[in-house]
């Protein structure tokens, strides 16, 4: 390979979150291993063995009873803190193997392979799958393209083919169109659902027949991104490099309790921890938000009636990322929804109209602050996040302190990385 020929690879940790249970767990290793939802609702990542069994994403675990029974499965509760420390581990070793490297998602990166050593793609793949399983104990795959497109319809071989041992490069022409042509249409990066569906109407069923289109006509019937996609794989580069991740435009903290609550006190505890949490969310990509909306998913006195769904939205006069002022406006919007007869199954806040924390504001010299909302404390804020990145959920305001709406996880993993006793312990004998 010439240096002239930039490559783009996408590294994909396999069955990520199972993967960060089995570093801890090494007898483990081909067993079928589960990873479920907060409060242990569904399942939401699953071992090759467990895929084997039929189990799709997002089945609810009540369902898979006699499966789990009969096959022994190992379930496991969310550990996100774990899954978030072995994440960075993963990407700070991929930052060695590029000069420009793109975060994609907490198991997914794209790096640019621009001048590799003396070496060609599949070896410097297969040393990069190496490297990284042998300092984290992730397995990871490994697709390289000429694009951005490209590399993920190659990660998608990679993992579905066991024979390539994780490692496709498309980078011969006769080898990309025989992917193209047995690749569905739905496995293209960037194809949902109702489009695949769409393009199959029009006998679009492959990559190879999305990439013979022309891009004119597939803007007129769909859009530019499906156009651009169709580029993509034919080996025009559209898509930007972004160094790093962009900032979301929303923010949204959720989550569906295990028991129905009908008691206030019990909802307003619930909802100050989910604004906690995306208020920290907001100040880690350094933005504010000046609309707060929540939303609630209930059953009245009778369960067999059908679940109501409302919602509430305030926009703030003066934008905040203070964890105390989003709470307090979420709260009276709380107040407007609570309704004493209801079951209350979901909660979440929603925080939009996010812009940076140093975008030039206009402030009113006719607000009364201290009547309206609580004062900003920027460098409070800032002070208890430091805290807490040390000491996890050691600071709370009062607001929080109440968890008697929280279920317990009752398959959770240690703390092995981030908490000093939870270290896993060697006996030499």
């Amino acid at each position: 390979m010439t240096s002239t020929n930039t490559l783009i690879a996408l590294v994909d940790c396999n069955n990520f979150y199972v993967s960060c249970e089995r570093v801890f767990r090494p007898d483990l290793q081909g067993k079928p291993v589960a990873v479920m939802s907060n409060n242990d609702g569904c399942i939401i990542a699953r071992s090759q063995e467990v895929k084997a069994l039929g189990i799709k994403m997002g089945t609810p675990v009540f369902q898979l009873q006699p499966l789990i029974k009969q096959h022994a499965i190992h379930l496991f509760s969310s550990n996100y803190p774990l899954y978030a420390d072995m994440s960075a581990r993963v990407m700070s070793l991929l930052q060695e193997f590029s000069p420009m490297m793109e975060i994609y998602s907490i198991d997914e990166a794209f790096l640019t392979l621009t001048a590799l050593p003396d070496t060609d793609p599949i070896t410097y793949a297969q040393h990069l799958k190496k490297t990284v399983y042998r300092a984290t104990g992730i397995p990871v795959s490994v697709g390289i393209g000429s694009t951005k497109t490209l590399a993920k319809l190659a990660s998608f071989a990679a993992k579905k083919w066991p024979q390539t041992q994780g490692v496709v490069v498309l980078t011969d022409t006769i080898r990309r169109e025989k992917l193209m042509k047995i690749a569905p249409v739905h496995e293209v990066w960037g194809i949902g659902t109702r489009t695949a569906t769409k393009l199959n109407a029009l006998n679009i069923t492959s990559a190879w027949d999305l990439a013979n289109q022309s891009s004119q006509y597939l803007q007129s019937m769909f859009n530019i991104t499906v156009a651009r996609t169709a580029k993509e794989l034919q080996g025009i580069s559209c898509l930007t490099w972004e160094e790093s991740p962009p900032d979301k435009q929303q923010l949204v903290c959720s989550r569906s309790f295990k028991r129905r609550l009908t008691d206030y006190h019990d909802v307003a505890a619930a909802l100050a921890e989910f604004c906690t949490r995306a208020a920290e969310k907001l100040r880690f990509q350094h933005s504010t938000t000046q609309c707060i909306s929540i939303f609630t998913f209930s059953y009245g006195v009778n369960s067999h009636c059908p679940p109501q769904q409302t919602s509430a939205t305030m926009t703030l006069l003066q934008p905040t990322q203070d964890t105390r002022v989003i709470i307090h406006f979420a709260l009276l919007l709380l107040k407007s929804l609570f309704k004493q007869q209801q079951q209350y199954q979901k909660y979440g806040v929603q925080l939009t109209q996010l812009q940076s924390l140093n975008h030039a504001q206009q402030y009113s010299l006719f607000t009364e602050t201290s009547t309206q909302q609580v004062c900003e404390n920027r460098p409070l804020m800032t002070t208890m996040d430091k805290i807490n990145q040390r000491f996890p959920k050691k600071l709370r305001l009062a607001s929080t302190l109440n968890q008697s709406w929280q279920a317990k996880a009752e398959h959770l993993s240690p703390a092995y990385t981030t908490q000093w006793q939870a270290l896993v312990k060697v006996k030499c004998q």
